[in-house]
């Protein structure tokens, strides 16, 4: 019985609010026994760095996630190592074969120019959903407000169906300082100039999830979160903790 008032969530198939949870090798009968409680929470789940590549059971793993109807895409690091190796085309028959709809561009690790993250979004765009990520790994490369626009807003024209901000497993590189302190400033101008409702804020931290739910409302897409964190992210939303716990049934602050 459902009786406290609370801000709305998406629900089902949803296309923002997103939680995007990070599996860094969680076994396949532990996968299940989460997945068969919280899977209502979860809406994307990224098999973190390379680690594809290298997880047994790949394959039931995969089909696990579509059958609870959550997407489910390889970390961009492997997508960087194919890259610098040439073996592109034998990375997208590698996710053909395994039923992997979705690739994430990225060039957290590699300097990639945009030109070129645009071009290959455009040609995997006819076979995949494609996510962009935006930033680097590296805490001494420095991107500009308006570089972080024109990032997000160039991918998003190419096809990307969301573009991600680069926050590292530990919150401490792209959109955060190394003490993992939000970038606000960074964040202000993408409120104003792109969609933010097709970005993905990487948020591995209590703290940072709930900056942004206080910034942009229930709805906020969120990131890189821990796999054991989904409910406890799902009551932040909703106002049951501490630090969302003023927010209106109908909010949607927004008030960077």
């Amino acid at each position: 019985m459902n009786f406290l008032d609370m801000p709305k969530r998406t629900i089902g198939n949803r296309t923002f609010g997103l939680t995007s949870i990070a599996d860094f090798g969680v076994p396949v009968g532990q996968l299940r026994c989460i997945l068969d409680d919280y899977h209502s929470y979860i809406d994307v789940a990224k098999l973190g760095v390379g680690s594809a590549y290298v997880t047994p059971n790949f394959d039931e793993k995969i089909k696990l996630y579509k059958q609870y109807g959550i997407k489910v895409y390889c970390g961009g690091t492997l997508f960087e190592k194919c890259y610098y190796q040439g073996k592109l085309d034998e990375y997208r028959k590698f996710l053909q074969k395994h039923g992997v709809e979705w690739i994430e561009v990225s060039n957290g690790t590699l300097d990639i120019p945009l030109e070129t993250r645009f071009d290959l979004v455009n040609e995997l765009k006819a076979d995949f959903s494609v996510l962009g990520e935006v930033g680097s790994k590296d805490q001494t490369q420095e991107l500009s407000a308006r570089s972080w626009v024109l990032e997000m807003n160039s991918l998003l024209e190419a096809g990307c169906k969301y573009v991600i901000t680069e926050g590292r497993d530990s919150g401490t590189a792209g959109i955060y300082n190394p003490n993992g302190e939000v970038k606000k400033s960074i964040i202000k101008e993408l409120t104003k100039q792109v969609d933010i409702n097709r970005v993905i804020f990487e948020a591995p931290t209590s703290k940072q999830q709930m900056y942004f739910i206080n910034a942009f409302g229930p709805n906020v897409n969120l990131g890189n979160v821990k796999m054991q964190d989904a409910l406890l992210l799902e009551a932040e939303r909703v106002g049951l903790r501490s630090e969302t716990f003023f927010m209106e049934p109908d909010s949607n602050p927004a008030r960077l």
